[in-house]
């Protein structure tokens, strides 16, 4: 993944994609123009003592794209990889994320170059204050809200929650999400991405009429997101036959229990190694015959390079920016049904906007509420995309792409920004 991730730069990716719908809606450059590129960004230093008594300096960004249409929303990302393309793509792909949704927020995006695998609680807790500390008044709950992206926590958001609140001098729950239920946060939060994308696929299944219980699923990136699409792939009768992390793959074409997957990777640190399942590449998943693959790990895995070896009927983005421009090509012409990010996986978002509406209320829904509300939206999302996609006759980020830029524009329309 981290060689793939080298050959393409994310945001020129990310640039193409909003080129090419624009192109398609005959909107001229000057929407383009307004759009391509970031509003600001903002690079920090963050000086950490680390458990053996010495500073360790630690760099990290915050990303904002736009906030025409409400308040700058994004995760905040901790991995060594992280670097300023990377997260500015992320920061563009969060704003047609939230007008795909129909939510009133723009885009963000933030990152620390650090592994967390290799920090004890109390590191990554001085980190995480730092960063905050650093963002200073660059973040708010009415200017731009973070919330948890890879390798960051709900604990992680509490921390960071309680920082900025210590500043303020008063509790300012609203100025992140993805907190712990107990600390401000939304029932449902942890399995919003995972639940969201698995309505994605049982729409995107009736609108081709292709019967659940006869499909097969790999999941590259078994994660909290992973596991959730495959426990809720199995309830729906989707037969998971591989699983990967970072560590490699297990494929079982009988199919997998997600539940003694997800305990074996809790006691061993990866699938790796499950009884009864056979080891597989990363890349052998990438290429495995099944008729749904849902990549939950990083940027850039499918590219021009792996795009042709691909098997699946249909690729549920999990992850951001998974597949590359180049190999979205490829796949259209083998007839590969793409669901984008941008769509697929917006339940994460979506319920982090449920969550700082009931900040802002000082009122909390139950489960049942939030995820009959996260299916309401994404269903009719789905629906809109599919009916985009017939209408243009093109792939279905082109068509996500066209219902997020339409809206984006009319906003830019009625306040008459560049004027």
């Amino acid at each position: 993944m981290a060689e793939n991730a080298g050959k393409v730069d994310p945001f020129e990716s990310a640039q193409k994609q909003l080129k090419k719908a624009i192109d398609v809606l005959k909107m001229g450059d000057d929407i383009y123009e307004v759009l391509k590129e970031i509003d600001e960004y903002l690079e920090v230093a963050i000086p950490v003592r680390m458990d053996n008594g010495k500073i360790r300096t630690f760099k990290g960004y915050r990303v904002h794209h736009s906030n025409i249409r409400g308040p700058y929303k994004g995760g905040i990302r901790f991995h060594p990889g992280v670097n300023v393309s990377e997260v500015k793509a992320l920061a563009s792909w969060m704003t047609w994320k939230c007008a795909v949704m129909g939510i009133p927020y723009g885009g963000a995006k933030g990152g620390v170059i650090c592994n967390p695998k290799e920090m004890s609680e109390g590191e990554l807790e001085r980190l995480s204050r730092g960063y905050i500390r650093a963002l200073g008044d660059f973040i708010g709950p009415e200017k731009d809200i973070p919330a948890p992206d890879v390798y960051t926590t709900p604990k992680i958001m509490a921390w960071m929650m309680d920082e900025f609140s210590r500043r303020k001098g008063f509790n300012v729950p609203g100025v992140i999400t993805g907190k712990p239920v107990d600390s401000f946060g939304s029932e449902g939060r942890d399995e919003a991405t995972g639940y969201g994308l698995t309505i994605a696929t049982r729409e995107v299944l009736k609108y081709l009429k292709l019967d659940p219980k006869k499909m097969t699923a790999a999941i590259q990136g078994y994660g909290n997101l992973g596991h959730v699409v495959a426990d809720i792939y199995s309830k729906m009768g989707i037969k998971v036959v591989a699983a990967s992390d970072s560590k490699g793959g297990i494929y079982n074409p009988q199919g997998l229990n997600p539940a003694e997957v997800m305990a074996h990777k809790e006691k061993t640190d990866s699938v790796v190694g499950l009884r009864g399942a056979r080891q597989i590449t990363n890349e052998d998943l990438l290429a495995m015959k099944c008729d749904i693959l849902v990549p939950c790990a990083l940027e850039n895995v499918i590219t021009r390079e792996n795009a042709g070896k691909v098997q699946a009927r249909i690729i549920m983005e999990g992850a951001n920016g998974p597949t590359t421009p180049d190999a979205d090509e490829i796949l259209e012409k083998k007839g590969v049904l793409v669901v984008p990010d941008i769509l697929a996986n917006a339940g994460g978002v979506t319920v982090s906007y449920f969550e700082w509406v009931q900040n802002s209320m000082n009122y909390y829904w139950s489960k049942e509420e939030v995820n009959e509300k996260l299916d309401k939206l994404m269903t009719r999302a789905c629906k809109s995309v599919c009916e985009i996609r017939d209408k243009y006759k093109v792939d279905m980020r082109t068509a996500a792409y066209i219902l997020a830029v339409k809206r984006v524009a009319e906003t830019i329309k009625w306040r008459g920004i560049g004027c």
